[in-house]
């Protein structure tokens, strides 16, 4: 795989640090990366999206979600069922347990976790607080606040 060096762009830019390790920890681990349980991403529309999971043979409690700022972790647990183990004369049904971690945006939340028919559905939303929605500034005539301040601080003409 192609390395990329990211320090000519950490040396100009402030602010950037997670989403650079980000690019060079992910770059790291598709070297090497499991691609089990296979997953969908989607974008529903500007601020929704999906995660769906392939999960088949896995009951909703043996799968835990845990979302924390900036990071969903999935993690699906499978006992070892040693009982039934030599009734198989093949076994094309991967049962072994699993972690998939996923990096979240800023204020993207999960809404939602479905599980029916071997998918796991995770529905995610970004919700920006107001403060940091973007505000229209109403323009106003007349002088600045700081002159109208600084003219009555001068003394008056007899």
């Amino acid at each position: 795989m192609r390395q990329f060096d990211l320090t000519p762009f950490r040396r100009s830019t402030v602010g950037f640090d997670r989403l650079f390790d980000m690019l060079e920890t992910s770059a790291r681990q598709a070297a090497g990366a499991d691609n089990y349980p296979p997953f969908n991403l989607e974008r529903i529309d500007g601020d929704r999206y999906r995660i769906t999971i392939a999960v088949a043979g896995f009951g909703r409690d043996e799968i835990e979600i845990t979302a924390q700022q900036n990071l969903l972790q999935v993690k699906g647990n499978k006992a070892a069922n040693e009982a039934s183990a030599g009734a198989f004369l093949h076994i094309g049904i991967a049962n072994r347990s699993f972690e998939r971690r996923f990096e979240l945006a800023d204020f993207v939340r999960v809404e939602d976790a479905r599980l029916n028919d071997g998918l796991l559905t995770i529905e995610l939303v970004r919700e920006v607080p107001e403060a940091m929605k973007p505000k229209t500034v109403a323009i106003k005539t007349g002088a600045p606040l700081a002159a109208v301040e600084d003219r009555s601080d001068e003394p008056q003409a007899a």
